[in-house]
């Protein structure tokens, strides 16, 4: 079959691309159990993770010339993968109050006194969750993930 080495060099040069192209595939693919395990220890920090949020979300100057009074968090939980990264997410909705910042030019906007519907985002990094106080507003969690398709994809 094959009478050179070259041909034999070359055939097993395939097999082996073969072989690491199926072991990536397989390794990309969400697995039931880890995703599970994430959900779990998403359940276990979440109060710390909740207060993280409110921490960072208060101390990024945004909304502009608003300050965040509370966050409501919902109960239910949406996880999604980002579909580059592979990195599961969580999505939780939120109600949020405001107050206007003295000074910041929103004092006379009758708006500011309404709470605000959104979805907060967490991320799992390796093997811990955290947060980068990212808000979605004007979203449910279902609604989120929607309406970003390409890039991410819902976990059941």
């Amino acid at each position: 079959m094959f009478s050179e080495p070259w041909q034999w060099i070359l055939a097993g040069g395939i097999v082996a691309a073969v072989g690491l192209a199926i072991l990536l595939l397989w390794s990309r693919r969400p697995r039931a159990a880890s995703i599970e395990r994430a959900r779990k220890l998403f359940h276990l920090r979440r109060e710390l993770l909740e207060h993280k949020f409110f921490v960072l979300a208060s101390q990024s100057g945004k909304p502009r010339g608003l300050e965040w009074v509370d966050v409501d968090f919902e109960d239910e939980v949406a996880f999604a993968r980002d579909r580059q990264t592979r990195q599961l997410r969580a999505f939780v909705g939120v109600t949020i109050r405001f107050r206007a910042i003295e000074g910041g030019g929103m004092e006379d906007n009758p708006n500011v006194s309404n709470l605000r519907a959104a979805t907060a985002v967490f991320q799992l990094d390796g093997s811990e969750w955290s947060t980068e106080a990212r808000v979605i507003f004007n979203l449910n969690p279902a609604q989120a993930i929607r309406h970003f398709p390409q890039e991410l994809e819902l976990v059941e």
